[in-house]
C-alpha cells in the first residue's frame, strides 16, 4: 500500500516538474545594452563589483544553466529585474547610487545570502568587502 502511494507521489511530482517547464515566466533572459557606466574608482572596485554585484545589478548578467529551469528561472528573473530596478551599473544615474551600494554592503543586506551560496565570487572576504565599500564611497565623493 505505502509503496503505491510513494510511487504515485514520485510520478505526480515528476509530472508537475515537467509541466511547469511549459510556463515561460523567467526563461526569456535579456541583457539590454549598456547605456551609461559609472566612472569606477579603480580596477579593483570594478572587478569586485563584477563578481559580487553584476549578475543582478547590471545589464551584463551571466545566466547559468539553472536559470532556464522552472521554478528557479522564475526566481532568478525576478531577482535580476528587481536588482536592476534598484541599482544598475549599466544604466548609471548618479554617483549617489555608489553611496547606497556602500551602505548595503556595510549593513550586510548585499550580497544576499542565497546569491552567495550559488556564486563564489559574491562571497567576499572582509578585506574585499572593505575595499569595495571604500571604492564605492570614493565614487560617491566621500
Amino acid at each position: 500500500m505505502w509503496k503505491k502511494v510513494v510511487v504515485w507521489i514520485v510520478v505526480a511530482g515528476a509530472a508537475i516538474g515537467l509541466l511547469i517547464q511549459l510556463v515561460p515566466a523567467g526563461r526569456e533572459h535579456s541583457n539590454p545594452p549598456v547605456a551609461n557606466e559609472p566612472v569606477w574608482f579603480d580596477g579593483a572596485t570594478l572587478e569586485l563589483a563584477r563578481g559580487a554585484c553584476f549578475d543582478c545589478h547590471s545589464n551584463q548578467t551571466i545566466w547559468p544553466w539553472y536559470s532556464f529551469v522552472a521554478p528557479t528561472s522564475w526566481l532568478l528573473a525576478r531577482d535580476v529585474s528587481e536588482g536592476r530596478e534598484e541599482l544598475n551599473f549599466s544604466d548609471w544615474q548618479s554617483d549617489d547610487q555608489a553611496l547606497a551600494a556602500a551602505e548595503a554592503l556595510e549593513d550586510g543586506s548585499m550580497p544576499p545570502l542565497q546569491y552567495g551560496l550559488m556564486h563564489s565570487a559574491a562571497r567576499l572576504s572582509s578585506d574585499d568587502t572593505a575595499k569595495l565599500i571604500t571604492g564605492f564611497r570614493n565614487m560617491a565623493g566621500q
